[in-house]
């Protein structure tokens, strides 16, 4: 891995003056990129745009060295790494020294640690001025605002995928609940089929010895028929005449 397949960091740093000053500080921001001519070099800009804009750039060749000065072991890789890292962290300076013709400082450093304890890096800045220095401060505007486009459209896209989701989301819980109601109705209906069985069952024993017992009374009971007039015997008394 290359400073050129780095991308581009951003950020604000805290600006003081290696000596007492009365000069009011600004807020700076700063730019560190890979080099599109070198793909192992390095272009450091800062500036707070005013008075004070610098700049470094290092040839793979100078951050060899620097590598060297500061100790970092491991490949090269492993070194890109770390000065990522470090102007990433929340532990970067800006040291400003002397007094430039043009106002503000003359030349400043850009000091920053990865962390507590680790290595610190520490670049020396150069003084720009006039076109030069308005060309470094538009061409960190024009990339922080691109930096900012590309921030949006992620948003954007990270918004749209996260309402999608939740869509979906939305509409596996309705199906979960409909399935759920369902399965519920169903075993309450399974739960009254199953009562209304057993009731019938115990029922059932009940009603036929009723009914027996019915039966068998009915069969006990004494015919009372009236007979039909008709039908009747009437006895007559038989009067026999001697002559």
């Amino acid at each position: 891995m290359d400073f050129c397949d780095m991308t581009p960091i951003f950020g604000e740093v805290e600006a003081v003056w290696s000596a007492p000053s009365t000069t009011p500080l600004e807020p700076f921001l700063f730019r560190v990129h890979g080099l599109q001519n070198d793909p192992s070099g390095l272009r450091i800009i800062v500036t707070d745009f005013q008075s004070n804009t610098f700049e470094a750039i290092r040839t793979r060749h100078q951050l060899e060295d620097m590598k060297d000065n500061i100790g970092i072991g491991g490949n090269w890789s492993e070194f890109v790494d770390y000065i990522r890292a470090s102007v990433k962290s929340e532990d970067v300076k800006l040291i400003l020294e002397g007094q430039s013709e043009s106002g503000g400082a003359s030349h400043a450093k850009l000091i920053a640690q990865k962390g507590k304890g680790m290595p610190r890096m520490s670049v020396s800045l150069a003084k720009l001025s006039d076109v030069v220095a308005s060309q470094a401060m538009a061409s960190l505007s024009m990339e922080l605002y691109k930096e900012y486009k590309n921030v949006h459209k992620s948003l954007v896209k990270e918004q749209e995928r996260s309402f999608n989701l939740t869509v979906v989301v939305a509409a596996e819980r309705e199906k979960n609940e409909s399935l759920q109601n369902m399965l519920s109705r169903k075993n309450k209906s399974q739960k009254m089929d199953t009562e209304n069985s057993d009731s019938k069952s115990a029922s059932s024993p009940q009603d036929a010895s009723d009914k027996q017992i019915t039966q068998n009374q009915n069969s006990t009971k004494a015919p009372n028929r009236v007979v039909p007039a008709h039908r009747r015997l009437i006895a007559y008394p038989i009067c026999f005449c001697l002559p």
